[in-house]
């Protein structure tokens, strides 16, 4: 089966807010390398005027790939994921991800091509705070769906 190119501008969103602890936080932080006392220690990070530990940059990816999961494992998206290949991951921040937060996602399939027996996909994911609705970042990623060869 070949990518479903129909669902251009298909929408996804998880059905539960996913929550931010401050261990999952400084778990990231440890796995990444990032080492800044803001990650790991809530006084650190009340002295940078945050509400509590701040999440690194590309923390943003755990809940952004949860909701990019209801896409790609879709029956009818048509994707295999052992012939996925990531492409790309842009992070467009409004605000840090601080623990306690309670991040909304929704993913929009925004370009689905084929090119060379490929299939290229971008989708955007809005994080935004479940309670308010205002925005937190969006990520953008593409991935390459290889062709049967």
């Amino acid at each position: 089966m070949s990518v479903n190119t129909d669902l251009q501008g298909a929408q996804y969103s998880l059905e539960a807010p996913f929550d931010v602890g401050r261990e999952a936080i400084a778990e990231f932080a440890r796995s990444v390398g990032a080492e800044h006392p803001a990650h790991f220690d809530a006084t650190a990070a009340k002295q940078l005027g945050y509400a509590d530990v701040i999440a690194p940059t590309t923390f943003a990816v755990i809940p952004s790939q949860r909701c990019e999961a209801l896409y790609i494992s879709s029956p009818g998206a048509g994707i295999d994921y052992s012939r996925v290949v990531h492409g790309q991951e842009q992070f467009t921040y409004t605000r840090p991800i601080v623990a306690g937060d309670r991040l909304a996602a929704t993913t929009h399939v925004d370009g689905l091509r084929e090119a060379g027996g490929n299939a290229m996909i971008t989708t955007r994911t809005e994080l935004t705070d479940a309670d308010t609705g205002d925005a937190v970042v969006t990520v953008t990623s593409t991935i390459v769906v290889r062709g049967e060869k």
